[in-house]
């Protein structure tokens, strides 16, 4: 790449083919050079360096380059009209120098995900210091890859005994998969974008705009309901009861009436002072948490809010219960784990003394009454907010975190020693992650995609 003195500090070309004239070094002779101009070049698409064509229009006056005519002829061509290159596949082909002997040296490796390789015009091939992998680590593969949707992935749910995945987005629509031969079986159109899915046994309830609907993989009834302010954003059953938290701060709780066949009204839970984004069920509590950075405990059997957390500065978009701990992330780029402060009772039992004596046995009796109450024992940075938390055990039944962020990866940590072992990439954020069966996976990104995963080693998913 060279300067031209007459055209104003533009970049152009400086591959005028073989010849000492005209400054090329293609590695032509002249006779050659003058008989074939590159195609690619007239369209201004010409990524080869050295080119071994000509970079000029037949005839060129033999006085051309001694006049300086040759370097306004070319510039016009500019790098700017190759789109598929940016600044650092420039540098990389720039004929000076410094980048000589670039292939010769050493590449460190990073594992940030290469834009170009993603678009599919990175020029560095191996030589690219960036990652050409969505995955990072050898703990997990992809399967499959499921097209279709429009628009951001917003639930995933596989049914108890379903051989269908069911997959929900913001352009409207439920796909059903066909989970043998991984193809579309069917597109159920909602008119509304869905906000969340979840299931429970037969039952699968999406959560779109003002209602939520229920519906019965095995015996096709369909159901609406009714109550909800503006969008669903998250739901989760406890105690024979449906929750849904609505854009107006509200959470609104369904009992099932086995007479009537229909879902009826029991509740609503009042405290949060904007949407509420995330609920999970666990140790009969449920746990909220919302717009306004809050997280509320609320008692399933009282349906009264019983605890608030305030630890977060920013939305909590995930909840998860793991043993006697709860995990919550938020955009604040932290996941912070609370736990019950728990009376510990330390029960020594001797054996009677016999010919072998029995030494004493420590038994741990950990519980919690409904009276405790919850505090950070841990917080966990991130670089990057964190959409979404899931957990699985891997093949020795130890507990992975699936961390959702919203640099376009998910993270894989160890628990509890918060041990990075591997990332998974995509185009754009992964809002929606749900296991499955036998160490599968689910992941669905910003662009539509679901992904299919397997752990290699086959854990089973709980």
């Amino acid at each position: 790449m060279d300067f031209d003195a007459h055209g104003g500090n533009k970049r152009v070309f400086h591959r005028l083919g073989g010849g000492g004239g005209d400054g090329g070094g293609g590695g032509l002779s002249t006779a050659d050079t003058r008989q074939k101009v590159c195609n690619y070049w007239r369209a201004g698409k010409c990524n080869r360096f050295p080119c071994p064509y000509l970079h000029r229009e037949l005839p060129l006056p033999p006085a051309a380059t001694a006049n300086g005519a040759a370097a306004k002829r070319f510039a016009n061509n500019t790098w700017g009209r190759n789109n598929n290159f940016n600044n650092h596949s420039n540098n990389y082909r720039a004929g000076n120098s410094k980048n000589s002997n670039i292939n010769n040296r050493a590449v460190i490796k990073t594992d940030i995900l290469c834009r170009n390789w993603v678009q599919g015009n990175c020029m560095y091939g191996e030589k690219c210091k960036f990652l050409h992998s969505w995955t990072v680590g050898d703990g997990f593969k992809l399967l499959t890859q499921l097209e279709g949707h429009q628009k951001v992935v917003s639930g995933i749910t596989l049914p108890s005994g379903s051989d269908k995945l069911y997959s929900g987005s913001k352009d409207e629509t439920v796909r059903v998969w066909d989970c043998a031969s991984g193809q579309c079986a069917g597109v159920i159109n909602l008119g509304g974008e869905v906000g969340c899915m979840i299931s429970e046994g037969p039952w699968i309830f999406i959560g779109v705009t003002n209602f939520v609907k229920a519906w019965n993989t095995q015996t096709n009834t369909d159901l609406s309901l009714s109550g909800p302010v503006g969008q669903v954003y998250a739901m989760a059953v406890g105690n024979d009861l449906l929750f849904a938290g609505t854009q107006d701060g509200a959470i609104l709780a369904w009992k099932f009436n086995v007479t009537t066949n229909c879902f009826e009204p029991a509740a609503s839970l009042k405290g949060h002072s904007l949407a509420v984004v995330s609920l999970v069920v666990g140790a009969n509590k449920l746990y909220s948490g919302s717009m306004d950075n809050s997280i509320r405990v609320w008692n399933l059997e009282t349906l009264q809010c019983i605890q608030t957390l305030t630890e977060h500065t920013s939305v909590v978009m995930s909840l998860l219960c793991w043993d006697q701990f709860l995990l919550s992330c938020s955009l604040d780029k932290t996941i912070k784990v609370f736990a019950i402060l728990m009376l510990i009772i330390y029960i020594f039992l001797w054996g009677q003394v016999t010919k072998l004596y029995r030494f004493y046995l420590f038994l741990q009796v950990w519980f919690a009454t409904d009276s405790g109450n919850l505090e950070v024992t841990y917080t966990h940075n991130e670089e990057h907010g964190v959409l979404a938390l899931c957990g699985m055990p891997d093949s020795e039944g130890k507990p992975v975190l699936l961390c959702s962020c919203n640099d376009n990866s998910v993270r894989f940590y160890d628990l509890p020693s918060f041990a990075e072992r591997g990332k998974i990439f995509a185009k754009q954020e992964i809002r929606a992650i749900q296991l499955g069966p036998g160490g599968l996976f689910f992941t669905g990104d910003g662009t539509g995609q679901v992904r299919v995963w397997q752990w290699c080693n086959g854990p089973v998913a709980t």
